[in-house]
């Protein structure tokens, strides 16, 4: 039990937001250490806490993203090309199967006007542009609800992976 609250826990994978790095069903390990001992980086696959209030109550959900920008970073999407401090990212973990798409079905966000990440806050993406719900909608996200970052697939047998 000590292990699980301040070491490692696995996630389920419950939606195509991540989709083709990790897909419904999955479950990964996430380093809850990992933050403690180091800062958050771009390109990381992390576990957060997303906190939203419904009728005055408060709900907590787990969700998976990558990290595409850190505090201090601008962040620009031109044409559905990810650009952090004016330099395009090299994203190889979208698939090449996104490339011959329309920007709208391949990224659902097409341009976004350029943004500076806030300190101590993280922009976060899913790998799954058209069917994700990440920073491009509620914006960037505190470092304090960081789970930890998410290393490896354990389930099922046949997808064991390092991410």
């Amino acid at each position: 039990m000590l292990v699980r609250v301040f070491v490692l826990q696995q996630f389920y994978i419950s939606g195509p937001s991540m989709e083709t790095s990790l897909f419904q069903d999955d479950r990964v390990l996430v380093n809850k250490l990992s933050y403690r001992l180091h800062d958050v980086n771009r390109g990381d696959v992390i576990v957060f806490d997303r906190v939203t209030t419904s009728g005055g109550v408060v709900e907590h959900d787990d969700l998976i993203k990558r990290v595409i920008a850190v505090g201090g970073d601008s962040i620009q999407i031109k044409k559905c090309e990810v650009l952090v401090n004016g330099v395009e990212v090299d994203e190889p973990y979208l698939g090449a199967e996104v490339e011959g798409e329309e920007p709208n079905s391949r990224c659902r966000v097409a341009d976004m006007p350029s943004l500076t990440v806030p300190d101590d806050q993280l922009f976060v993406m899913g790998d799954n542009r058209a069917e994700s719900f990440d920073s491009r909608s509620f914006g960037p996200i505190p470092k304090k609800l960081v789970i930890g970052r998410a290393f490896a697939v354990v389930w099922p047998l046949g997808s064991l992976r390092w991410l």
